[in-house]
Order: structure tokens, then C-alpha cells, then sequence
């Protein structure tokens, strides 16, 4: 079963069990997929990669809101915000530890054979594909650019 069908499915499991808050953001997130859909004009059945990444877009939103309301004082938005971002995340596969993004960065280094700054954009280009929603691409950047710098 593709992540796209799997969301749907416990969609319609939501709505069984009239659970409107967690209905309501599996309802935005395939708002979200389907915006894809449109705005590309592709269809995203078996692309788990790019739902993935749709999902990871809306985590870094949730994270962005969250942090302005906690600063606004709006605990009952936090708390919502914080109940997407939860809900998100149930989707994406598990984490990879630091020891296993610092081995994919030196892989993709050897690989590439990229050095200096220059080399970023080649190897994060194929980093990206190989650590999308199983780790923080903005940390891998600074990995790659600390590891190109040296």
C-alpha cells in the first residue's frame, strides 16, 4: 500500500469515528497532495518521495507557526499546530541516527568526488533523495559544507 492510499485510508477511518481534529489535518495534508497533483499534472500513487516531501514542507510550516504563537502567547494555536505536526509525523519513516547521516555524507563525497564549496550542490543533489523525510536537510547541509570547508 503507497503512503498516498494509506492516508486515505485512515481518513475514512477518521470519519467513521468522527474524530474531526485528526480527520481535519489528514484533510489538509491531502489537500496538499492533491495541489501537487494539480499544479504539476502528475499523479502521485506510487511516489512516496515526493509525498514525503509534501509532508516534510508541512512539518517545517507547523514547527515555523508554532514557534510564532508560543512568542504571540497563543497556547490554544500551539496546541493545535502541535497536534498536526504530531499527526505528520506518524507518516514519515523513522529518523536516521547521526552516525548514519555522517556516513551518507562521506558516501556521497566519495562519490561525487566534490571538493571545496563548489561541490555542495552535487552532492546535496544526491543526498536529497537518499535522506527526504528521514532527516534534517538542513543539518546534512551543514555536514556537507563543514565536511567540503575542511
Amino acid at each position: 500500500m503507497s503512503l498516498k492510499e494509506r492516508i486515505n485510508e485512515e481518513m475514512k477511518s477518521a470519519l467513521r469515528a468522527r474524530e474531526t481534529a485528526r480527520l481535519g489535518a489528514i484533510r489538509l495534508l491531502l489537500a496538499a497532495i492533491k495541489q501537487k497533483e494539480v499544479d504539476e499534472r502528475v499523479r502521485l500513487d506510487d511516489d512516496d518521495a515526493a509525498v514525503l516531501a509534501i509532508i516534510d514542507k508541512m512539518l517545517k510550516q507547523r514547527r515555523d507557526s508554532i514557534a510564532q504563537y508560543q512568542a504571540a502567547g497563543r497556547q490554544d494555536l500551539v496546541d493545535a499546530e502541535k497536534f498536526e505536526a504530531d499527526l505528520l509525523l506518524t507518516y514519515m519513516p523513522a529518523g536516521l541516527s547521526d552516525d548514519e547521516i555522517g556516513a551518507a555524507v562521506a558516501a556521497a563525497l566519495v562519490e561525487t568526488g566534490a571538493a571545496g564549496a563548489g561541490g555542495m550542490g552535487k552532492v546535496m543533489a544526491v543526498l536529497k533523495p537518499r535522506l527526504a523525510g528521514r532527516a534534517d536537510m538542513a543539518d546534512v547541509s551543514k555536514r556537507v559544507k563543514a565536511a567540503l570547508t575542511r
